[in-house]
């Protein structure tokens, strides 16, 4: 088993830091502090695609705290929610699942039809839910985002950054750690539906515990991870990446680069997500990725170079979503 879960990191031996040709932003940092550990166009704005629902889900978790909305409730599924475009869980109009059942597959299957049905939960509707999600991008501090829907699905006027996704995940971390379990959900059933993570950190990397990935053509295969050693817990964010594989495995390096090196970064006081430098450089209309390889997009799908983890034969497929 723990050879299993070092494969990952042996694939990783070979790659650097810095990003690789075309690659998107990223960013990590320390999930106590905001301590910024590694830095690469932070500012620069991007597509959340399904990052997205990481938003969705703090919301939910307010409407829960303030006592509106219960884990064990029943919320129901809209014609609205119904008409998303994949992925969703494929519920009926009126059918009902629970509160917390909504969230972990908001989470862990990336469900557009379940962010629909919590977002018309928490605020009524998915308009004044859309309103709600940018009051609290502002209150939290994501000084370039906008949100234009509740699950990521393409729109022009979405726009995020590195940095901003960096707060949002720290906040979940801070304000909710309860909540923890939804993020490290490796498997769940819905009625007679089995379903997995896609977020492989979470299986092959040592201490991997979340948190969402998200992938449209027009952003490229986003993630936000997190892993904890030694109650020491690191989040890393990769934006625009050109496979599934290649999100996983730069996410994996920046965080493993960051619980190598953190002990001795610690001693020259790092800057913070609030105090570190804003890049006035950064373009002010969103960027897309030079590259990505889906069939979703009509690009294919990039090889991927055998290994000594699957014994020669090509790693499994992740999923993007």
């Amino acid at each position: 088993m723990l050879a299993r879960m070092w494969g990952l990191v042996a694939l990783m031996i070979s790659v650097t830091v810095g990003s690789p040709v075309c690659a998107g932003p990223s960013l990590l940092f320390d999930a106590a502090n905001g301590a910024v550990l590694y830095a690469e166009d932070p500012d620069t704005p991007w597509h959340p695609a399904s990052l997205t629902k990481m938003m969705t889900a703090y919301l939910t978790f307010v409407a829960i705290q303030d006592r509106t909305l219960a884990l064990e409730m029943p919320i129901a599924c809209s014609k609205l929610a119904n008409g998303q475009d994949p992925t969703t869980l494929g519920l009926p109009v009126g059918a009902t699942i629970t509160v917390e059942t909504a969230l972990q597959a908001l989470i862990m299957k990336s469900a557009n039809d379940v962010a629909v049905m919590l977002a018309e939960a928490v605020s009524g509707s998915h308009e004044a839910f859309v309103d709600y999600m940018n009051g609290m991008a502002a209150r939290l501090g994501m000084m370039r985002t906008k949100f234009a829907n509740a699950s990521g699905l393409p729109d022009p006027y979405q726009v995020t950054t590195a940095r901003d996704m960096g707060k949002l995940a720290a906040a979940i971390v801070r304000d909710f750690s309860q909540y923890a379990y939804m993020w490290a959900l490796r498997e769940m059933r819905v009625g007679k539906q089995r379903l997995r993570t896609h977020n492989v950190l979470l299986t092959h990397y040592p201490g991997g515990d979340g948190m969402k990935g998200g992938f449209i053509c027009d952003s490229g295969f986003n993630l936000v991870a997190s892993a904890t050693r030694a109650s020491h817990k690191l989040i890393a964010v990769v934006l625009g990446e050109a496979t599934a594989q290649e999100r996983s495995l730069r996410a994996a390096n920046l965080l493993e680069h960051g619980f190598r090196t953190y002990a001795w970064k610690s001693l020259f006081n790092p800057q913070t997500l609030d105090t570190m430098r804003i890049d006035e450089s950064a373009k002010l209309t969103v960027t897309k990725p030079v590259k990505v390889y889906s069939p979703v997009c009509g690009t294919g799908v990039r090889p991927v170079a055998r290994s000594a983890r699957t014994g020669g034969a090509p790693p499994p497929t992740w999923t993007s979503y």
